[in-house]
Protein backbone atom coordinates (compact mmCIF):
# COMPACT_ATOMS: atom_id res chain seq x y z
CA UNK A 1 0.00 0.00 0.00
CA UNK A 2 1.29 3.28 -0.76
CA UNK A 3 1.30 5.95 2.28
CA UNK A 4 -0.55 9.21 1.73
CA UNK A 5 2.66 10.96 3.24
CA UNK A 6 4.43 9.58 0.17
CA UNK A 7 1.88 10.99 -2.24
CA UNK A 8 1.98 14.32 -0.78
CA UNK A 9 5.87 14.68 -0.49
CA UNK A 10 6.12 13.52 -4.00
CA UNK A 11 3.87 16.48 -5.58
CA UNK A 12 5.49 18.82 -2.95
CA UNK A 13 3.03 18.83 0.15
CA UNK A 14 2.65 17.26 3.32
CA UNK A 15 -0.16 16.60 5.95
CA UNK A 16 1.75 17.67 8.85
CA UNK A 17 1.74 21.39 8.16
CA UNK A 18 -0.19 23.75 9.95
CA UNK A 19 -3.80 24.36 9.09
CA UNK A 20 -7.05 26.02 11.07
CA UNK A 21 -6.82 23.19 13.16
CA UNK A 22 -4.02 23.95 14.90
CA UNK A 23 -3.94 27.89 14.91
CA UNK A 24 -7.65 26.60 16.87
CA UNK A 25 -5.96 24.60 19.46
CA UNK A 26 -3.46 27.69 20.22
CA UNK A 27 -6.04 29.57 20.47
CA UNK A 28 -8.29 27.59 22.83
CA UNK A 29 -4.76 27.38 25.51
CA UNK A 30 -4.35 31.11 25.58
CA UNK A 31 -8.16 31.53 25.95
CA UNK A 32 -7.41 30.36 29.16
CA UNK A 33 -4.30 32.59 30.19
CA UNK A 34 -4.62 36.30 31.87
CA UNK A 35 -2.63 38.23 29.44
CA UNK A 36 -0.87 36.97 26.53
CA UNK A 37 1.91 39.06 24.31
CA UNK A 38 2.09 38.47 20.45
CA UNK A 39 5.55 39.05 18.98
CA UNK A 40 5.73 39.73 15.81
CA UNK A 41 9.10 39.26 14.08
CA UNK A 42 8.72 38.82 9.98
CA UNK A 43 9.07 42.45 8.12
CA UNK A 44 8.25 43.84 4.82
CA UNK A 45 9.07 47.08 3.05
CA UNK A 46 5.85 49.35 2.14
CA UNK A 47 6.00 50.37 -1.69
CA UNK A 48 4.74 53.53 -2.23
CA UNK A 49 1.12 53.94 -3.34
CA UNK A 50 0.67 49.92 -3.46
CA UNK A 51 -1.27 47.81 -0.88
CA UNK A 52 0.17 47.01 2.42
CA UNK A 53 2.02 43.77 2.29
CA UNK A 54 1.31 42.25 5.35
CA UNK A 55 3.55 38.76 6.27
CA UNK A 56 1.59 35.30 7.23
CA UNK A 57 2.87 34.68 10.58
CA UNK A 58 2.12 38.48 11.50
CA UNK A 59 -1.43 37.68 10.10
CA UNK A 60 -1.63 34.49 12.03
CA UNK A 61 -0.84 36.99 15.19
CA UNK A 62 -3.41 39.16 14.06
CA UNK A 63 -5.96 36.28 13.41
CA UNK A 64 -5.16 35.61 17.16
CA UNK A 65 -5.54 38.79 19.03
CA UNK A 66 -8.74 39.35 17.16
CA UNK A 67 -9.93 35.64 18.66
CA UNK A 68 -8.61 36.77 22.17
CA UNK A 69 -9.69 40.57 22.81
CA UNK A 70 -8.23 42.85 25.22
CA UNK A 71 -6.27 40.24 26.85
CA UNK A 72 -4.10 39.94 23.90
CA UNK A 73 -1.00 42.80 23.15
CA UNK A 74 0.71 42.41 19.46
CA UNK A 75 4.00 43.93 18.80
CA UNK A 76 5.89 44.49 15.95
CA UNK A 77 9.53 43.96 16.87
CA UNK A 78 10.47 44.66 13.44
CA UNK A 79 9.44 48.33 14.35
CA UNK A 80 11.44 48.48 17.51
CA UNK A 81 15.07 49.85 17.83
CA UNK A 82 16.91 46.70 18.86
CA UNK A 83 20.63 46.59 19.20
CA UNK A 84 22.57 43.20 18.57
CA UNK A 85 23.69 41.19 21.68
CA UNK A 86 27.18 42.28 23.04
CA UNK A 87 28.27 38.69 23.26
CA UNK A 88 28.62 39.06 27.45
CA UNK A 89 27.99 35.57 28.21
CA UNK A 90 31.46 34.70 26.72
CA UNK A 91 33.76 36.91 27.00
CA UNK A 92 37.68 36.01 27.73
CA UNK A 93 37.38 37.33 31.68
CA UNK A 94 34.41 35.20 32.18
CA UNK A 95 30.14 35.36 31.72
CA UNK A 96 28.77 38.62 33.28
CA UNK A 97 25.40 38.56 31.14
CA UNK A 98 22.48 39.30 33.36
CA UNK A 99 24.59 40.07 36.68
CA UNK A 100 23.05 42.65 39.08
CA UNK A 101 25.38 45.58 38.05
CA UNK A 102 23.60 45.06 34.24
CA UNK A 103 20.49 46.12 35.99
CA UNK A 104 18.31 48.42 34.10
CA UNK A 105 17.34 50.93 36.61
CA UNK A 106 14.24 52.81 35.50
CA UNK A 107 11.10 52.23 36.96
CA UNK A 108 9.30 53.79 33.45
CA UNK A 109 11.16 50.79 31.69
CA UNK A 110 11.59 47.82 34.42
CA UNK A 111 8.94 48.07 36.60
CA UNK A 112 9.15 44.54 37.28
CA UNK A 113 13.13 45.15 38.52
CA UNK A 114 14.05 42.50 35.87
CA UNK A 115 15.67 43.96 33.30
CA UNK A 116 19.53 43.19 33.25
CA UNK A 117 21.20 43.87 29.99
CA UNK A 118 24.38 45.66 29.49
CA UNK A 119 23.25 46.30 25.46
CA UNK A 120 19.75 48.41 27.23
CA UNK A 121 22.42 50.71 29.57
CA UNK A 122 25.32 51.15 26.98
CA UNK A 123 22.70 52.06 23.99
CA UNK A 124 20.81 54.83 25.20
CA UNK A 125 18.03 54.18 22.10
CA UNK A 126 17.67 50.33 22.96
CA UNK A 127 14.03 49.35 22.94
CA UNK A 128 13.78 46.23 24.32
CA UNK A 129 12.39 47.21 27.59
CA UNK A 130 9.29 47.69 25.45
CA UNK A 131 9.15 43.97 24.82
CA UNK A 132 10.20 42.85 28.32
CA UNK A 133 7.82 45.16 30.24
CA UNK A 134 5.05 43.74 28.49
CA UNK A 135 7.13 39.87 29.10
CA UNK A 136 6.88 39.87 32.74
CA UNK A 137 3.32 41.29 33.27
CA UNK A 138 2.10 38.29 30.92
CA UNK A 139 1.86 34.68 31.04
CA UNK A 140 2.16 33.79 27.92
CA UNK A 141 4.12 34.60 24.69
CA UNK A 142 3.73 33.92 21.31
CA UNK A 143 6.98 34.57 18.97
CA UNK A 144 5.94 34.40 15.21
CA UNK A 145 8.61 34.33 12.78
CA UNK A 146 9.47 33.55 9.02
CA UNK A 147 12.17 30.98 7.75
CA UNK A 148 15.02 32.63 6.15
CA UNK A 149 17.92 30.09 4.58
CA UNK A 150 16.80 27.21 6.77
CA UNK A 151 16.45 29.63 10.25
CA UNK A 152 14.95 31.80 11.87
CA UNK A 153 14.29 35.59 10.15
CA UNK A 154 16.84 38.25 11.56
CA UNK A 155 14.75 39.94 13.56
CA UNK A 156 13.95 36.86 15.58
CA UNK A 157 17.14 36.01 16.07
CA UNK A 158 18.55 39.18 17.29
CA UNK A 159 15.52 39.21 20.11
CA UNK A 160 16.55 36.16 21.08
CA UNK A 161 20.19 36.49 21.73
CA UNK A 162 19.48 39.79 23.29
CA UNK A 163 17.17 37.91 25.80
CA UNK A 164 19.91 35.65 26.87
CA UNK A 165 20.14 37.00 30.76
CA UNK A 166 16.18 35.39 31.41
CA UNK A 167 18.45 31.92 30.38
CA UNK A 168 21.65 33.12 32.19
CA UNK A 169 20.26 34.05 35.58
CA UNK A 170 19.15 30.84 36.61
CA UNK A 171 22.08 28.59 34.80
CA UNK A 172 24.94 30.27 35.15
CA UNK A 173 23.80 32.90 37.98
CA UNK A 174 21.87 29.78 40.03
CA UNK A 175 19.51 32.92 40.65
CA UNK A 176 15.56 32.44 40.23
CA UNK A 177 14.17 31.26 36.72
CA UNK A 178 11.90 34.59 36.32
CA UNK A 179 10.05 33.08 33.69
CA UNK A 180 9.08 30.10 35.09
CA UNK A 181 5.69 30.79 35.11
CA UNK A 182 5.06 32.04 31.21
CA UNK A 183 3.99 30.22 28.45
CA UNK A 184 5.79 30.32 25.45
CA UNK A 185 5.22 29.42 21.68
CA UNK A 186 6.70 29.82 18.66
CA UNK A 187 4.71 29.32 15.11
CA UNK A 188 6.60 30.47 11.85
CA UNK A 189 5.68 30.37 8.06
CA UNK A 190 8.67 28.95 5.46
CA UNK A 191 8.06 28.45 1.45
CA UNK A 192 9.98 25.00 0.63
CA UNK A 193 12.41 24.46 3.46
CA UNK A 194 13.45 23.18 6.99
CA UNK A 195 10.46 24.75 9.23
CA UNK A 196 9.30 21.65 11.21
CA UNK A 197 13.40 21.39 12.45
CA UNK A 198 12.91 25.35 13.10
CA UNK A 199 10.56 24.93 15.68
CA UNK A 200 11.49 22.19 17.53
CA UNK A 201 15.05 24.41 17.53
CA UNK A 202 13.40 27.06 19.17
CA UNK A 203 11.26 25.11 21.40
CA UNK A 204 14.42 23.69 22.89
CA UNK A 205 15.61 27.27 23.23
CA UNK A 206 13.10 28.25 25.22
CA UNK A 207 12.72 25.28 27.03
CA UNK A 208 16.55 26.37 28.05
CA UNK A 209 15.46 29.71 28.90
CA UNK A 210 13.10 27.93 31.59
CA UNK A 211 9.39 28.73 30.20
CA UNK A 212 6.99 26.41 29.92
CA UNK A 213 6.42 24.88 26.02
CA UNK A 214 3.09 23.26 26.03
CA UNK A 215 2.54 21.45 22.52
CA UNK A 216 -0.46 23.54 21.25
CA UNK A 217 1.83 26.22 20.97
CA UNK A 218 4.51 25.19 18.51
CA UNK A 219 4.40 24.74 14.61
CA UNK A 220 5.21 25.54 11.08
CA UNK A 221 2.87 26.34 7.75
CA UNK A 222 4.99 25.94 4.88
CA UNK A 223 3.91 26.14 1.53
CA UNK A 224 5.92 22.83 -0.28
CA UNK A 225 8.52 20.41 1.14
CA UNK A 226 10.30 20.58 -2.45
CA UNK A 227 13.31 22.41 -1.13
CA UNK A 228 14.04 23.05 -4.95
CA UNK A 229 10.73 24.74 -5.67
CA UNK A 230 11.97 28.43 -6.08
CA UNK A 231 10.12 29.65 -9.26
CA UNK A 232 8.37 32.90 -8.86
CA UNK A 233 4.48 30.76 -9.38
CA UNK A 234 5.46 28.72 -6.12
CA UNK A 235 6.41 32.15 -4.50
CA UNK A 236 2.99 33.73 -5.89
CA UNK A 237 0.19 31.01 -4.81
CA UNK A 238 2.10 30.52 -1.33
CA UNK A 239 -0.43 33.54 0.05
CA UNK A 240 -3.30 32.58 -1.52
CA UNK A 241 -2.85 28.73 -0.04
CA UNK A 242 -2.11 30.06 3.06
CA UNK A 243 -5.38 31.95 3.50
CA UNK A 244 -7.82 29.22 2.54
CA UNK A 245 -5.91 26.87 4.92
CA UNK A 246 -6.39 29.31 7.56
CA UNK A 247 -10.01 31.10 6.44
CA UNK A 248 -8.08 34.59 6.20
CA UNK A 249 -10.35 37.04 4.34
Amino acid sequence: MIKLSNILKEVGLSEVFATSKELESTIKFLSGKKRVLLLTTSNRFDLPNEPKDIPKSTLLAEAIQKSLGNKAILMDVSKLKIHNCEGNVSRADGNSCGVKGALLKDKQKDPSGYHRCWASINNSDDELWKITKELFECDAVIFFASVRWGQTNAYYQALIERLTWIENRHTTLQEDNIVKNIAAGFICVGQNWNGEKVVDIQQKVHEFFGFQTPKELYWNWQYTEDEEDESKQSYAKSMAEFKDDFKIK
